[in-house]
């Protein structure tokens, strides 16, 4: 099949290839629901050593950076209470992690997660981190921008590989909030 964005070798419907994904994802695609059918959500495969961002957009086109989103996890703190999101922000901005995120989890304070901790909640590779697939519970905040996009590339669970996901999919995952100004 012929990916939606992009200029990809190998692009598959996820449910057609979930033993590419974390257990985590896998298990949202198998359960998918909304008004995005889950065979819309494309599996691409790409090479692990160019997950990052700048690298990736060198070898699979720069373009692709206004079609792009990164998912980090952030903390909030509030007294001796953690709470862990994810926040779901175009490539070409970044988090507003003492404004908008400490806001929407009520916290005194919040930062970015210790990679460990990414990892270890989300069952996910460091620099593969999805918004699908994330724990029960998890606030996951997104930036209107990501919404209003026809499709757009994400972390697939693992650094090999990449989702294409409808925009407006990402209003509809568990615990989702769109919010205006979240990428900065």
């Amino acid at each position: 099949m012929r990916a939606p964005i992009g200029d990809f070798d190998h692009a598959v419907p996820a449910p057609d290839c979930l033993g590419e994904l974390t257990g985590p994802v896998a298990d949202a695609v198998r359960q998918w629901s909304g008004s995005v059918p889950a065979e819309q959500i494309v599996y691409v495969d790409t090479e692990p050593d160019w997950a990052d961002t700048a690298t990736f957009l060198e070898h699979y086109g720069k373009e692709l950076l206004d079609q792009s989103a990164n998912c980090v996890v952030v903390a909030g703190k509030r007294g001796g209470d953690t709470t862990l999101a994810a926040c779901v922000v175009l490539s070409a901005t970044r988090v507003d992690v003492n404004g908008v995120v400490r806001r929407q989890l009520g916290a005194r304070k919040a930062s970015f997660a210790p990679m460990d901790v990414a990892t270890g909640e989300t069952g996910m590779e460091y620099g593969g981190i999805t918004p699908i697939g994330l724990p029960d519970g998890w606030p996951v905040l997104v930036d209107s921008r990501v919404v209003d996009l026809p499709y757009v590339l994400v972390g697939s669970g693992r650094r090999r590989g990449k989702l294409l996901v409808p925009g407006k999919a990402f209003a509809e995952l568990p615990d989702a909030v769109v919010l205006e100004g979240l990428g900065v």
